[in-house]
Formats: structure tokens, sequence, C-alpha cells
């Protein structure tokens, strides 16, 4: 859900930096062939994500949530010179469609694609990071953010997607909406972690930015 009219989306668009052909070729393909095209970063959350790891010039990223690889792609545009992001994915029937994209780029040396549970996965990657950026399912949100707290760099950042989940966290939730209470919950915990300082940003379904102290 995005919180501001779509002329004003549209004229945002139209008025930022506008994304490669490749890019434009994957976000076509993810659309075409995909059931959920949604879940994938659009243009103004890619341009976002692609600015922030210009400016901050990581070393190392991690991602939660591959999907077909615009974010992955965007993040890793911002990586120095022998930098390395390791993205995990659930559904390894997205890999094909991720990896194509991410060669036509020339970033598969850079990008390293784990398939399986994040939970699993996280412990087994022996690294510090600088970016990490969760967008996966919401019912595991506050058990990624514990894992990755202690695996970001000083000064590093943790961006967490849909942490307004389409208006539903202003409410209370219904009783088997695990989803809602569970983003409700982590936006609750970062604000008292003395580990981050944050804020929400409104950018299309909400996504917090936390610095690590």
């Amino acid at each position: 859900m995005d919180f501001v009219n779509q002329d004003i989306l549209d004229y945002c668009e139209r008025f930022s930096t506008q994304p490669d052909k490749i890019l434009q070729e994957l976000e076509r393909e993810t659309k075409y062939k995909i059931l959920m095209p949604r879940m994938m970063s659009d243009q103004l959350m890619g341009s976002f994500l692609e600015l922030i790891s210009n400016i901050t010039q990581p070393k190392h990223i991690l991602e939660i949530g591959t999907y077909t690889g615009y974010s992955a792609i965007c993040l890793a545009k911002g990586l120095k010179e022998n930098g390395q992001l390791h993205t995990i994915e659930i559904n390894p029937e997205l890999e094909n469609i991720s990896n194509k994209y991410f060669k036509k780029l020339n970033l598969d040396t850079k990008i390293i694609t784990h398939i399986g549970h994040a939970l699993d996965v996280i412990p087994q990657i022996d690294c510090l990071f600088d970016i990490v950026f969760i967008d996966a399912d919401k019912k595991n949100y506050c058990d990624y953010y514990e894992l990755v707290i202690n695996k970001v760099n000083k000064g590093g950042l943790i961006l967490i997607d849909n942490v307004l989940w389409s208006g539903k966290v202003l409410n209370t939730p219904k009783k088997n909406d695990l989803e809602t209470k569970e983003i409700q919950q982590l936006n609750q915990i970062i604000l008292d972690d003395h580990r981050v300082k944050n804020m929400i940003l409104p950018l299309r379904d909400g996504i917090m930015i936390c610095k690590v102290l």
C-alpha cells in the first residue's frame, strides 16, 4: 500500500534517476511470469536502496528475501570494490530469474545466493555487515532482527520493509492476524532498543531505518 496518491508517486518516479534497461526488463519479466509481482521492490524503493548503498559504500550486505533479485541488484550497485552481497531466498524456483539478471549486470561474482530458510542460513554466514535489508516472511521479522543485530558493524544500517503493513499497524489486529502482530511487536522492540537509532520512512509500505550504535 502506498500512502500518497498515485499522481504524486508518478511525479516522484519521473523526477528520480531512472532504472537501467536491465532492471526494467527484470520488472517486466517478474510481472509477466511470477504469481505475486507486487512483492518486488518498485522503482522508488529500488532507487532508495541504491542511493543508500552508494552513500555508505558497504563492503558486505545481507539481504533476507531475494525474490527475483531487483532489490539485490540495487543494493549491490553501491558495493565497494571486492565487496559482496549475501542474499537469502526460500523459494528455489526464483533462483533462475535472479541469477540471470545478476549475470547480465556482471554482478554474479558480487552476489552470493543462499537457498533456504533465513533462520537457518544467517548463523552460517561468517561475516559482519554494513547494510542488512529484511524483506521476507513477516511472521519471523522479530527473529530476523535479533539474529542480525549483532552481525552489523557499528554505524551500519538495518533496513526493514513493510513495517506499516498497509496501515494495519494502526489498529488492534484480529486474533489470527499474526503478521500484523509481529510487525507491531518489531516496531516496539526497535523503538526500545538502545543499540540503535531508528525512524520509519513512509515510503511505499513503510521502511524502518536503523543505525547500529
